[in-house]
């Protein structure tokens, strides 16, 4: 009896376990959101925009960095300068999704000054943050305990023309299992004696 009653209750905690659904946490400090990707043994990648030389761009922007591909829409494009991503309520998505996304997130007039706005970071899931703010140091981050992260919009409004903006992304990664970060540094050896042999 005892057996049977102990099975039921680990049946009834695995049903509960199985519906709960993914949460969504969100981070106002980049060293909370730091810490805490760090206690979730995950590794930090970064998009800092340094390598997009300035100009305008259409919308449908890619790039790649530490694994995960980004791609930036927006109606009339995009727009760089300075390691800055600017434009109209840009949409962000991921390729793979992430589990964590975070950023400096503001708003900025036409000569990319940071002005003082009001920003709504939303994931494609419909979490949101908004933030005030005034300066490029604005940060805003979020983390999945689910299904992964694939994506984001920026808003922001305030007096007169202001554009979201956003300086470094990062993304929460799976650090490399061991055999493969083995395997990658294997092929660098091999790479770098084919070279030295050639």
């Amino acid at each position: 009896m005892q057996t049977r009653t102990l099975a039921c209750a680990a049946l009834g905690v695995a049903a509960l376990s199985c519906s709960a659904s993914a949460t969504i946490i969100s981070f106002s400090q980049q060293n909370v959101w730091d810490a805490y990707t760090a206690y979730q043994a995950l590794s930090v990648v970064t998009e800092d925009f340094n390598s997009i030389t300035d100009g305008v761009y259409s919308s449908g922007f890619s790039s790649s960095v530490g694994g995960v591909t980004w791609t930036a829409t927006a109606t009339g494009g995009l727009r760089a300068q300075g390691g800055l991503f600017a434009t109209v309520d840009p949409t962000f998505s991921f390729a793979p999704g992430v589990q964590g996304v975070s950023g400096n997130f503001f708003g900025t007039d036409g000569t990319f000054t940071a002005v003082p706005s009001l920003v709504q970071v939303t994931l494609a899931d419909g979490s949101s943050s908004i933030l005030f703010t005034n300066s490029a140091s604005a940060f805003a981050g979020f983390f999945s305990t689910g299904s992964a992260i694939a994506g984001l919009t920026i808003t922001a409004a305030g007096a007169g023309s202001v554009f979201p903006t956003v300086d470094n992304l990062f993304f929460a990664v799976p650090v490399p299992a061991p055999g493969a970060a083995a395997l990658i540094g294997l092929a660098a050896v091999v790479c770098r004696r084919r070279r030295d042999v050639a």
